[in-house]
């Protein structure tokens, strides 16, 4: 039996309705199924509603944008209730009681809401909606209405919203909308990619009642005696020129075939899916339940938003529940969001992955165009695998733009996307992918990096210059020692991989490196690059030196500026941060959580901690998490549970403030990592074999986690004695 504890943390609920919290549950009430993403807005809608529907790969770049968008389609949700000529809003009537309910567990919204008219009457009226796990395609919505005081006449009105902007930039163009008895069929093409967009929503209702319909809604009126109930099932089938060549026809065939199955086979089916996900992707902590809704939520998040039958496409720093950083793809899917997926849902990980294969070309062309070698991956990357980070703001008030450095020197994403290669080989075993795919990945991007490192024949050692490290408070910095560190390790594991390749896979191995032009000459220059990478370190302390010249920087107390809300970065000004130690995010802390017990002895990763610990503003989402996965392995346990308890809660509580733009998907990712990682202490050995080194917080009676390794599920139990 379920206790009442386990069933409260897989609820995430608001009673009564905020309206000032509006964008913020739009957000997390997001539903989704790693195809679609629809927030959650209200089916009657609301005053500054953002209504949304996104899905993976459909970018357009309007005519005076900077960049492309994800771009927002046609909205699937507006169901209007009408009782007794009065429509149903909650600004209008008296809303007697409201609780609106996301079960983590059957990833289904529910909203309740008990409403009484200006004439007296009394309904309760029941929305639920789900996009389906089971078929990718289809969004469903039941709609109960049952009357509790009085017998009103009922009218439901339901439509199709193609007057969609992305906050008030147009990408769609030529719109239709047709009706054909209970069906609406809305298509559409995007301005400049010109992808074709087909939404067909169904209809059914209890009652043997004939829908009428108007020029763009399906209609249904009859009257509903006191304490009958009736419900209308809208089923939503979205297709795109990317699934399917006719995708009008395609959305009317599915939407036909899920309404004929009806709800309760529909809903089923989606938990049986969901059941699935759980029950490999599952954390259970005892004795904690504000971090076990938490968790929970936050992988629901990942999860959501991963996809399942497209490796063509990736997930955005804001997944697919709002427009921030436009649907853009960077470096946070790779180190944050991946590892849930590697040891849990291993052939997500692997969509993931093969996104960053199918656009080696887009990374080539941005080596040439930058005349270096090689693939370097964009910084911010849509469908075409090119780079989409702008080179200039929009202009300032005082009409200045500034210069966005990201695109051109926020390099290290070259070697992220290796390290997640590699390490999604070494807990899987998948060599296949490696042969045919990753190896491809990691030894293109070495050529990158053979070409990009600077030899310094003053001191007989290569650098990197002119590089933006994890903190990016500081632009264009020399010899950033996470990104040079990296590198090293970098063309060291490239070389493993030739190897590899050569002893295990001698015809394809040689074929690639024929390929690539990876010959003997290279790999020899790889080996001496990364014997001579300068790494800036204080030879007496261990401690590494962040870039050249950090140490000279001024040290400030961030002390004296909590409690805080907004970042160093606004605070100082742009400049004025840039002179001082103060960095936005993990960083130096960062290399010490991928490169483990490679980073150096303990006591070294201790004095790096204790350096840079307190210099750090947590300016970005990512940054909590991962000081909160170093310090469980430094066996920091009370700071580690506060970094981690904080991140969890970034978006249920809003602790940013802009959760309205999107879920800080890295942060949900980092969460797990925090627990995996970080308390529980999974690891791979040299040999690639599985090690658990707990340290759990007090407090918790238990964790228990599984793990795929080498195509093993595995369940780790652990308990504050291990």
């Amino acid at each position: 039996m379920v206790s009442p504890v386990d069933q409260r943390t897989w609820l995430v609920s608001e009673s009564p309705f905020n309206p000032f919290k509006l964008h913020h549950t739009e957000t997390i009430f997001t539903v989704g199924n790693g195809f679609m993403g629809v927030r959650g807005t209200f089916e009657e809608g609301y005053s500054g509603a953002l209504a949304t529907t996104l899905v993976h790969g459909i970018f357009n770049h309007a005519e005076g944008d900077l960049v492309p968008d994800l771009v927002n389609l046609p909205n699937p949700l507006p169901v209007q209730v009408w009782v007794d000529g009065e429509l149903f809003h909650l600004s209008a009537g008296k809303v007697l009681g409201f609780r609106r309910t996301l079960d983590l567990k059957r990833a289904v919204l529910t909203r309740e809401v008990l409403w009484r008219t200006s004439q007296g009457l009394v309904v309760k009226l029941t929305f639920e909606r789900f996009a389906s796990l089971a078929d990718e395609h289809i969004l469903v919505q039941r709609v109960r209405v049952r009357a509790l005081l009085g017998s009103p006449q009922i009218e439901i009105r339901s439509t199709l919203d193609a007057k969609v902007t992305n906050l008030g930039t147009q990408h769609l163009t030529d719109v239709q909308t047709s009706l054909t008895g209970a069906e609406i069929l809305v298509t559409a093409r995007t301005t400049q990619s010109g992808y074709g967009i087909a939404v067909c929503a169904a209809h059914s209702l209890s009652l043997e009642t004939p829908a009428q319909s108007d020029s763009e809604q399906v209609c249904y009126t009859f009257a509903l005696p006191q304490e009958n109930e009736i419900s209308l099932t809208k089923v939503s089938a979205i297709y795109t020129t990317r699934q399917s060549d006719q995708p009008a026809a395609a959305a009317q065939k599915a939407a036909h075939a899920a309404l004929a199955k009806g709800y309760e086979m529909l809903f089923a089916a989606h938990c049986a899916a969901w059941e699935q996900y759980w029950h490999t992707s599952d954390v259970q902590i005892e004795g904690d339940e504000v971090a076990q809704r938490a968790v929970r939520f936050t992988t629901y998040h990942v999860l959501i938003a991963a996809p399942r039958h497209d490796e063509r496409v990736s997930i955005g720093a804001k997944t697919l529940s709002g427009f921030g950083y436009k649907g853009h793809v960077f470096w946070d899917t790779e180190l944050f969001m991946l590892p849930l997926l590697i040891v849990t849902q291993p052939k997500l990980a692997r969509n993931l992955l093969m996104y960053r294969y199918h656009n080696l070309q887009g990374a080539r062309n941005k080596a040439r165009a930058n005349g270096y070698e090689g693939a370097m991956f964009p910084w911010e990357s849509t469908d075409t695998g090119e780079e989409t980070t702008p080179q200039w703001s929009h202009p300032q008030p005082d009409g200045t733009r500034i210069r966005i450095w990201t695109g051109d020197n926020e390099q290290h994403i070259s070697t992220d996307i290796a390290y997640a290669v590699l390490q999604y080989w070494r807990w899987t075993g998948d060599d296949e992918f490696l042969v045919k795919y990753g190896a491809e990945i990691v030894l293109d991007t070495a050529v990158f990096w053979g070409s990009r490192a600077e030899y310094n024949a003053e001191y007989d050692r290569y650098e990197l210059r002119r590089q933006i490290g994890p903190d990016e408070y500081h632009e264009n910095v020399n010899n950033s020692a996470f990104t040079n560190s990296m590198v090293r390790w970098h063309l060291q594991q490239a070389l493993a991989v030739r190897d590899w390749l050569l002893i295990h896979h001698r015809h394809a191995g040689q074929a690639l490196l024929t390929r690539l032009n990876v010959t003997e000459e290279r790999c020899a220059k790889w080996a001496e690059i990364a014997a001579k990478m300068y790494i800036p370190r204080d030879p007496e302390t261990g401690v590494l030196e962040q870039f050249d010249g950090f140490f000279q920087l001024e040290r400030l107390d961030l002390t004296h500026w909590q409690p805080r809300v907004a970042n160093m970065d606004w605070i100082l000004g742009h400049q004025r941060a840039q002179r001082t130690m103060v960095i936005k995010q993990a960083d130096i802390v960062m290399l010490m959580a991928l490169l483990g017990d490679q980073f150096g002895t303990l006591e070294e990763r201790q004095a790096n901690w204790d350096f840079y610990y307190p210099l750090v503003d947590h300016g970005s989402s990512l940054s909590p998490s991962t000081h909160a996965w170093v310090a469980a392995r430094l066996g920091l346990l009370e700071e580690a549970y506060k970094l981690f308890i904080y991140a969890a809660n970034i978006d249920l509580e809003d602790l940013k403030g802009n959760v309205s733009d999107g879920i800080h998907a890295a942060a949900c990712g980092g969460v797990w990592q925090a627990i995996a990682f970080g308390f529980a202490g999974l690891c791979l050995d040299e040999r690639g074999e599985l090690q658990v080194q707990p340290n759990l917080p007090s407090h918790w009676r238990s964790l228990t986690l599984r793990a795929y390794h080498r195509g093993q599920l595995k369940t780790i139990r652990l308990t504050a004695q291990d």
